[in-house]
């Protein structure tokens, strides 16, 4: 049996988050042993579904109990308590200060094998706490201690390299895709309409991302002005973590457009595969990406999308939608016009084309089975 710990920052609904749920409920429960940590403590509400979630794949699931921003000596003491228990073959790092934490501790408790996992292709450490940007810097110069590192896109490492990590070695493996979780549901469609009062008829444009400097929205809600002038019957719909009511911040910007009335904020959403089974078109508007999830969650429920060319949404969605430069809402709203005004066959094809190709090349088996055998290579010399 190989003992893995997973150690990541925090534990909510983005995407590392469910990149690393996914991997350890779907791994073969009589080759490995998985364990969570997670260095603050998720609210009451995500931390039992996160418990109930990792507790049916038999997962084990501890917190540092840190607060953000905060260093905290006495989780040092708490992840070596932590890992004397659990006496990991593998220890494997989620997000940058879970890097930090995990290599030093790591090391100390003697760890056999530390990975990090990169999950970001760019980051504008301007508009993040100076805390994150001084814990980055550090990683660098440590960057050839890891034994392996990990990321989720061939813009992350590039972009990485470019900050001077020099690993021993690369390796690039995708999001694991849950495609029969995220699937075409015509039922979702006719559902999400009612559940907005809009006619069948009604075209839906979304995008679904937590509300980040790094997402745009301000480039996805001007490109919905510009579409709104040619189409009435398109509204646009909105959600993730900060993108609701209380936004004003975002409000202000939608009410510039003359068109608020057509923006739906749903918020954070537990039913994100039926708001994407019923959107006509979804869009990523970032200007940092790695390998968006969201755009192959997208792809999985046959929903064509148009996404911004940065990290690896471009070889992501390949020929099946349509890609524009980050930051130019003309250009946004060309591609999305162009899908949108496709006839309902032919953007069904196209779908189904981005679906095939989610099965074919990040489906969780096949992404939980690289992981797998990446483990057993590691930790071979290991369990000696």
């Amino acid at each position: 049996m190989i003992n893995v710990l997973h150690l990541i920052t925090s534990f909510g609904i983005g995407g590392a988050e469910t990149n690393l749920s996914r991997l350890v409920s779907g791994m073969d429960q009589t080759r490995f042993a998985n364990s969570v940590v997670t260095m603050t403590t998720p609210p009451g509400r995500d931390r039992q579904v996160l418990k109930d979630r990792l507790a049916s794949a038999d997962v084990h699931f501890d917190s540092l109990g840190m607060r953000p921003g905060l260093p905290n000596p006495l989780a040092v003491a708490r992840l070596l308590q932590i890992i004397r228990r659990v006496r990991p073959h593998i220890l494997q790092t989620w997000l940058y200060h879970a890097d930090l934490l995990g290599l030093l501790v790591g090391k100390l408790a003697r760890v056999p094998v530390i990975i990090w996992n990169v999950q970001c292709s760019f980051i504008d450490l301007t508009q993040y706490r100076r805390m994150s940007s001084l814990v980055l810097r550090s990683l660098i110069p440590l960057s050839h201690i890891p034994d392996i590192v990990l990321t989720n896109s061939e813009s992350g490492r590039r972009f990485h390299e470019e900050l001077g990590y020099r690993p021993r070695k690369w390796l690039c493996l995708p999001n694991p895709l849950d495609v029969e979780h995220f699937k075409p549901d015509v039922e979702a469609r006719r559902a999400l309409r009612h559940d907005l009062s809009l006619s069948e008829d009604a075209f839906l444009l979304g995008l679904v991302a937590r509300y980040d400097p790094m997402k745009d929205h301000a480039n996805f809600v001007a490109a919905a002005g510009l579409l709104s002038e040619s189409n009435p019957n398109l509204h646009y719909v909105l959600a993730g973590h900060g993108v609701d009511a209380n936004n004003l911040e975002l409000k202000r910007v939608i009410a510039a457009t003359a068109a608020d009335r057509r923006f739906h904020l749903l918020g954070e959403r537990p039913d994100v595969s039926k708001v994407l089974a019923g959107l006509d078109v979804v869009c990523s508007s970032s200007y940092g990406e790695g390998c968006p999830t969201v755009i192959g969650e997208a792809m999985a429920s046959g929903v064509p999308c148009v996404v911004t060319n940065v990290g690896d949404s471009a070889l992501l969605v390949d020929g099946t939608g349509r890609v524009v430069p980050p930051g130019n809402p003309v250009k946004l709203a060309e591609a999305c016009r162009e899908l949108l005004d496709m006839r309902p066959t032919e953007r069904r094809r196209l779908g189904e084309s981005a679906r095939d190709r989610i099965v074919r090349k990040s489906s969780l088996p096949i992404v939980v089975g690289q992981y797998q055998r990446l483990y057993e290579e590691l930790a071979g010399p290991a369990m000696d």
